[in-house]
């Protein structure tokens, strides 16, 4: 089978590679092997490639963290139905920038009727981390104030969508007038262009001074450092990541004086403590599909000969909502 594979760290564009003379995986005790019909750039393939990751697969792997596949087998153990739509993410050192991979039953969740491949592609992880962060982390309320960091971004949109459902009030910063655009259409009541007016001062004005009850960072440096001058009182800063490649350093005595939580949210986690919630976020994002309140933002939908470079300008910060990659 074709699959994109990585033999060396580096940035995606210089170590990975497509090679059509892979072996076709087959699934393993509690495993599926499943037909990749759509598989969702994320920043973490790039991580990934460059060996920064939180994990790190044995080399050479595939990258490809998340995808929307159809059931070809099952391993043992697994009373799995031939032609059912999954979302999975797959198992290491197999990603899913192939045309087959395997999953973990376990794990697997159904596809969502309400969206199609690729749409379904770009739900689980960028989704999840946005409803863990803003319910389970920092328990978001209708009628707060809601300030979103890269909300032209996949991560960014989609808390941008689960804000408005909740009944928030949705601020989005980004950086340029196109994406400015898209965080318009994902839902955001203010939007901010980072690299034309000051945020902190917009947060303000809109707020009355009182600042943003949640602010959600995926994006740190500069970002989390001016968000600590428009946090709320009682205000919570969700840590997502560091797209910016720089890693604040908090200061915890203004987090004292100013009454706000700093909460970190490491999403992958849940699947190792708490697997049934998970699921039950899952549903709740099926039913949310279901009624129109969310819908990822699928910007490309790219070949399999094309995700390098999709991997690539994904970890460059040059793209908006979501890049699909289907086979």
């Amino acid at each position: 089978m074709k699959a994109w594979r990585v033999h060396q760290n580096g940035e995606p564009r210089d170590v990975m590679r497509l090679a059509a003379d892979i072996p076709e995986p087959a699934p393993g005790p509690g495993e599926l092997l499943v037909k990749v019909r759509a598989a969702n750039v994320n920043f973490p393939d790039a991580l990934l490639c460059l060996g920064q990751y939180q994990s790190r697969p044995p080399l050479p792997f595939t990258p490809g963290v998340e995808l929307c596949g159809e059931v070809l087998a099952a391993g043992e153990g697994v009373p799995a139905e031939a032609g059912a739509r999954v979302i999975a993410q797959p198992v290491l050192p197999g990603g899913a920038f192939a045309e087959h991979a395997v999953v973990s039953a376990a794990t697997a969740l159904p596809a969502p009727g309400a969206l199609d491949d690729a749409e379904a592609a770009a739900l689980h992880i960028g989704y999840q981390t946005s409803w863990f962060g803003l319910h389970r982390r920092a328990r978001l309320q209708p009628g707060e104030t809601l300030l979103v960091h890269a909300a032209a971004g996949g991560v960014g949109s989609a808390a941008v969508q689960l804000g408005k459902a909740a009944g928030a009030t949705v601020i989005g910063v980004v950086g340029g007038a196109a994406k400015a655009e898209v965080a318009r259409a994902a839902g955001c009541d203010l939007v901010v262009d980072r690299r034309e007016d000051d945020f902190v001062a917009a947060v303000k004005e809109a707020t009355g001074g009182r600042g943003a009850d949640v602010i959600y960072d995926p994006v740190g440096g500069d970002a989390y450092a001016k968000s600590v001058k428009c946090v709320a009182f009682e205000g919570r800063i969700v840590v997502v990541g560091f797209a910016s490649g720089a890693i604040p350093t908090p200061g915890l005595n203004h987090a004292l004086v100013k009454n706000y939580s700093i909460l970190g949210l490491h999403w992958g986690l849940y699947n190792t403590h708490d697997p049934v919630a998970v699921r039950a976020c899952h549903e709740e994002l099926t039913k949310l599909a279901a009624g129109g309140d969310i819908k990822p933002v699928v910007s490309e939908r790219v070949a399999l000969d094309a995700a390098g470079d999709a991997v690539q300008r994904v970890y460059d910060g040059v793209t908006t909502g979501r890049v699909v990659v289907v086979p």
